[in-house]
């Protein structure tokens, strides 16, 4: 999945000679903690949060501080035909909420982590009623495949499948089922030498 199909087109900008109170004002307006600055023909010139922003506020009433001065330059951005893992990867390695999304230096969009989020849960299809059977399996050749198979053949319809990082040399994968009874599912794996750790209806 790319970051074009996720992010916010057309994103509500402001410019660098705007004043702090006028920059928390349009954030508060449109519920927004993300806030690019931009220049002439729309080219990005940086970033302000609303956390960034109202430290600065009171200084700015009475030493001058300006918009410019909170400005994150050079912000960390992606390119709308960059993998969303990418954007997911940046948002959780730096700590931050969103970025922009940049092509030539044009903004052209932001994503946020809540973006990333909604993603996830809707590729996961945790909205929709499921069932899920935890299974630990091992490196050995073949083994998810026959944990596939037998899954299957007990009557689960797989949605889809998460997967742990190795531990180990076993991983946990997160069978996401369409509602059915889990017990039998269970049974067969465990009779075949699989370590269920959860299931439910």
């Amino acid at each position: 999945m790319k970051i074009h199909s996720l992010m916010i087109l057309n994103p509500i900008t402001i410019t660098g000679n705007a004043s702090v109170s006028e920059a928390i004002e349009l954030m508060k307006i449109n519920s927004i903690r993300h806030l690019p600055v931009v220049s002439e023909k729309n080219l990005l010139a940086g970033l302000v949060t609303l956390a960034d922003l109202k430290q600065g506020l009171i200084p700015s009433m009475v030493a001058g501080v300006t918009l410019s001065d909170l400005i994150i330059k050079n912000p960390i951005a992606v390119d709308p035909d960059d993998d969303i893992e990418i954007a997911a990867q940046l948002i959780y390695r730096h700590k931050i909420g969103g970025m922009p999304v940049v092509k030539n230096g044009k903004l052209v969009g932001i994503i946020t982590g809540t973006d990333i989020l909604r993603a996830f849960i809707e590729m996961m299809g945790m909205l929709t009623a499921s069932s899920r059977i935890d299974v630990m399996i091992g490196e050995k050749p073949g083994e998810f495949k026959k944990a596939l198979r037998i899954v299957n053949d007990n009557g689960g319809d797989i949605i889809n499948v998460g997967i742990t990082a190795q531990l180990a040399n076993k991983r946990t994968y997160y069978f996401r089922l369409s509602v059915c009874k889990t017990d039998i599912i269970k049974k067969a794996l465990e009779k075949e030498g699989f370590e269920v750790l959860d299931a439910t209806d």
